[in-house]
């Protein structure tokens, strides 16, 4: 792997992962159109370390708030009108699905769904649902209104990501835009989903991946492409949200997926 190319996909995976326009579908088609190597889950695994060190810094006032929350209310045995206390409870409760559903299915997933045509067609759908949750729900709700079936919820929906093109944070911010939340709040606690999930990917697999010797200089450079990018996605996307719709994600979406699927049936590419 080039320089170019990791700082390619390194770029892909910090704003795709952010950004609701699926980076699963992007690693995968970046290499198909370029004619690269695929570089492989374990390299994608990487990338993701990246984007979790974003979010870990990126929210990492939250996260330390949330976190001593999270731990009182274990020590006392209760949650109480501690709106802190509340939402740390409500992240564990909506990672809950997307874990169990990942862990049993990871590797039918891997082998099953990195079809081109699921890609395209996978991120046209999710793009037309985006669209629809944003411009006809209602948006009244903020983040302390979130109640535990809502979590579960938009925990499913994280579990849908695991289609490439669907997109974790563009399926868990239509969840939460249709069940009422305002932008920011779908926004943010799709952010704060992404922390347990992705660190659990972590444990398991990082581990294994450096014992086999599979980071390189191109990993790591990768890897700080992909925090760098995803830090300033965070950030973006929560400044725009707040006076914006998310109508320029689901235009991008359509042109993405319709140039996939174009280039597989005109014959250009082959669908794997």
């Amino acid at each position: 792997m080039t320089a170019v190319q990791a700082i390619a996909f390194g770029l892909v995976q910090g704003l795709g992962e952010f950004l609701p326009i699926s980076s699963s579908a992007h690693l995968i088609v970046l290499p198909w159109a370029m004619g690269w190597e695929d570089p492989g889950l374990a390299f994608d695994v990487m990338l993701h370390m990246g984007t979790l060190a974003a979010l870990l810094v990126y929210f990492a006032g939250d996260l330390g708030r949330l976190g001593l929350a999270l731990l009182r209310s274990v020590v006392e045995r209760r949650i109480g009108a501690d709106p802190d206390r509340r939402l740390a409870w409500l992240v564990i409760v909506g990672s809950l699905p997307g874990g169990a559903i990942g862990f049993v299915l990871e590797k039918a997933a891997e082998s099953a769904l990195r079809s081109k045509v699921i890609v395209g067609v996978a991120i046209i759908a999710m793009g037309v649902v985006l669209f629809l949750a944003d411009r006809y729900a209602p948006r009244r709700r903020k983040l302390g209104d979130l109640r535990w079936t809502d979590a579960l919820l938009i925990g499913l929906a994280q579990a849908a990501a695991m289609v490439p093109g669907v997109s974790r944070s563009g399926s868990t911010i239509t969840a939460g835009r249709l069940l009422g939340l305002d932008r920011d709040a779908a926004a943010r606690f799709s952010f704060l989903l992404a922390v347990p999930i992705t660190a659990g990917a972590g444990l398991l697999k990082v581990p294994k991946l450096v014992k086999a010797g599979g980071v390189d200089g191109m990993v790591i450079l990768g890897t700080v492409v992909a925090g760098v990018s995803g830090f300033v996605a965070i950030g973006w996307l929560l400044r725009l949200v707040k006076t914006r719709s998310y109508l320029p994600f689901v235009v991008y979406r359509v042109i993405f997926g319709a140039a996939v699927l174009a280039a597989i049936f005109s014959g250009a590419r082959p669908a794997y």
